[in-house]
């Protein structure tokens, strides 16, 4: 399948676990915790991640799948799968209105296609490598920042202690030299805001691939300037206007 076709599919099924959830939202109880005390799982993470992987073994036989809540499924096709099947859960489980499927296509295990849908605002973004990225099909851009004074920037947090106190020193940095600083709690709609401009940049350690991997994609193909985790441990995901990547990298890592 074509980068365009997997971008389809991603869309179609993205759209319909949505639709899935926004008939149970509210409903949600933590089911246990994962890494820490503040990471949970609910059993509609459970359902939700279920309904995908069965979505995508349907259209694209053969696949494999890497998802956050389920273990991993190995296929021989070439093609594979990156799902977050509820990315914002702690927003799910209070009912609050930022949460989103996300998920990504490989081919050879590079990132291809993907997509986000925001469950409560009823948009999906997508991008094909190579093809730009969209919002219900309409052609999105990064903003053109006017400066790092006129920037609004995204974040969010670890659900380690640690972790937390030295993404609030970055903070400390940030936040004096921008416009204002907002955490909604989900990478990935921080990422596709970054793609349509609704927010000048987004930074977060401390995030899994299946947080990241169709809002990077998304990000890149808006023509935002895209960071990502490295081998050499470097864990920061970065999305911001060409204009101001610099400068904000910088405070970001002190």
């Amino acid at each position: 399948m074509t980068p365009a076709e997997l971008e389809a599919v991603a869309v179609d099924v993205a759209g319909s676990a949505a639709a899935f959830l926004r008939g149970v939202t509210g409903t949600g109880e933590a089911l246990r915790t994962k890494s820490s005390p503040t990471d949970v799982v609910t059993a509609v993470d459970i359902q939700s991640e279920e309904f995908i992987r069965g979505e995508l073994l349907r259209r694209c036989p053969d696949s494999s799948i890497v998802g956050e809540e389920l273990a991993d499924e190995v296929g021989g096709s070439g093609v594979g799968w990156i799902v977050d099947p509820i990315d914002g859960t702690v927003n799910f489980l209070y009912d609050l209105p930022v949460f989103a499927v996300s998920i990504a296509a490989t081919r050879d295990g590079t990132v291809v296609a993907g997509a986000v849908a925001d469950v409560l605002r009823g948009e999906v973004f997508s991008a094909a490598l190579g093809s730009g990225a969209r919002l219900d099909d309409a052609p999105i851009a990064a903003a053109s920042s006017d400066g790092l004074a006129q920037a609004l920037v995204a974040t969010g947090f670890s659900y380690h202690a640690e972790r937390r106190r030295q993404q609030a020193a970055a903070l400390a940095r940030v936040l004096p030299a921008t416009r204002d600083v907002r955490a909604f709690g989900s990478a990935a709609l921080h990422l596709c805001w970054v793609a349509n401009g609704r927010c000048d940049a987004f930074f977060e350690h401390d995030l899994r691939v299946y947080d990241w991997a169709a809002g990077a994609l998304i990000a890149t193909e808006s023509g935002a300037q895209v960071e990502l985790p490295d081998e050499l441990n470097d864990d920061l995901v970065f999305a911001a206007s060409p204009t101001i990547f610099g400068p904000l990298r910088e405070l970001i890592v002190g």
